[in-house]
């Protein structure tokens, strides 16, 4: 049926042909930069870690970064599925969250920025040394 004839008929404008798939979010420059500069340090150190860790098998959650020894789940702000302008994706995030949490990791959240200026590797540089101090004597 021709679009006049359709549109005489129904007194509808025909339907647009509008692709249903929008494309995947793409990550920031800073994000990018500031993942490789964590992973290169990490590596430089050889700190143990894991890159794009699921913790959940049967959940497509990932956090950037896991430090093994500090049993440390690291996001980076910024990334392509960072918590977005609210609905769905905020519930999602909370419930990764508290998922995480409740199965006995500890979360950082980080700014590009911090990662950057090589606050955040010395942050975990100090976690471990302090693991490896031992706990507090002075708690009797």
């Amino acid at each position: 049926m021709e679009i006049d004839n359709y549109k005489s008929k129904t007194k509808k404008a025909p339907l647009k042909t509008k692709p249903r798939t929008r494309p995947l979010p793409k990550a920031k420059q800073n994000y990018l930069e500031a993942e490789e500069t964590l992973f290169q340090e990490l590596e430089e150190n050889l700190i143990g870690y894991r890159r794009k860790f699921k913790f959940e098998s049967t959940k497509n959650w990932r956090f950037d970064f896991y430090i093994v020894r500090l049993n440390l789940l690291i996001e980076i702000a910024g990334s392509s599925w960072a918590v977005g302008r609210g609905g769905k994706k905020i519930a999602n995030a909370f419930s990764k969250y508290d998922l995480a949490e409740d199965m006995g990791y500890k979360i950082e959240h980080f700014h590009p920025d911090s990662i950057l200026s090589g606050y955040v590797i010395d942050w975990i540089k100090s976690e471990l040394a302090r693991l490896e101090d031992g706990p507090d004597q002075t708690i009797s």
